[in-house]
């Protein structure tokens, strides 16, 4: 019986009063295969132990994206620092944003998200990384990003049209946003690189207090042919450790 590979991102569960070495060893023992979002200055604590780093963050910040061309220059530059050092690691993934509209037209930034993707994607292919496009709502974390819709994201995929970018659908954002996740997700599920968890309401612990039911959608995306990472995205109201193992423990489950 198949089970999803879970990682989980550093930014929620650092500075929570448990050291570093800690955290990466004791997540490794709760059963966790990566990390997300990891410093660079801690990628060898995480080897030593045995947790994959298993998405870089990509250039920053995310407001300024590949959406406008005048970012492509730098976003380059500094994207192909990152998949050099990403592949030194062996680090499968990394993030890159579209950035803010700004004006822009959908139609507009979707032209230019293309193109500057295109610049970047060949040496991601060289270097056997995967670049995921990551959603985010525009609603309450991330006003005016222009990647906020599924069907808008799955377009720049399709016309970029590499095996080595697929999508970040990060489900709390997407429920905020357009909702229906489930059938959005399986429905694109040849354009799902990556899956971020949390709550909703609040982006807390991904628990019988919040709308989304995740055993089902665990369940939902491993019979739709799912094999990548479910990494935990989401701020503990309380214990860090305690928080991730039920994290774990709660999409530990058989999907086929």
């Amino acid at each position: 019986m198949n089970r999803l590979r879970q990682s989980f991102s550093w930014w929620c569960f650092e500075n929570r009063g448990v050291p570093a070495t800690r955290l990466l060893k004791e997540a490794k023992t709760i059963g966790y295969h990566g990390v997300d979002f990891l410093p660079e200055a801690l990628w060898d604590q995480a080897r030593e132990a045995d947790l994959m780093i298993v998405n870089g963050s990509g250039p920053r910040p995310l407001e300024k994206g590949f959406n406008r061309r005048e970012h492509h220059a730098w976003l380059q530059d500094e994207l192909s620092k990152q998949l050099e050092f990403a592949a030194q690691y062996q680090v499968p993934l990394v993030t890159v944003f579209a950035g803010n509209r700004e004006g822009l037209s959908n139609d507009e930034g979707l032209t230019n998200t293309v193109l500057g993707l295109q610049k970047v994607v060949p040496l991601a292919e060289q270097k056997g990384i995967t670049l995921i496009l990551e959603l985010l709502n525009s609603k309450i974390d991330h006003p005016d990003h222009q990647c906020d819709r599924t069907t808008w994201a799955v377009a720049v995929c399709q016309l970029v049209n590499s095996p080595n970018l697929k999508l970040l659908y990060d489900i709390y954002h997407m429920q905020v946003q357009e909702g229906n996740v489930t059938q959005v997700l399986t429905t694109n599920i040849k354009y799902i690189g990556h899956v971020h968890t949390a709550g909703v309401p609040g982006r807390a612990d991904i628990d019988e207090t919040q709308e989304l039911y995740y055993p089902a959608i665990i369940r939902a995306l491993g019979k739709a042919g799912y094999r990548g990472y479910i990494a935990h995205e989401f701020l503990p109201r309380g214990e860090p450790m305690a928080a991730l193992r039920r994290a774990y423990e709660i999409c530990d489950i058989g999907n086929d």
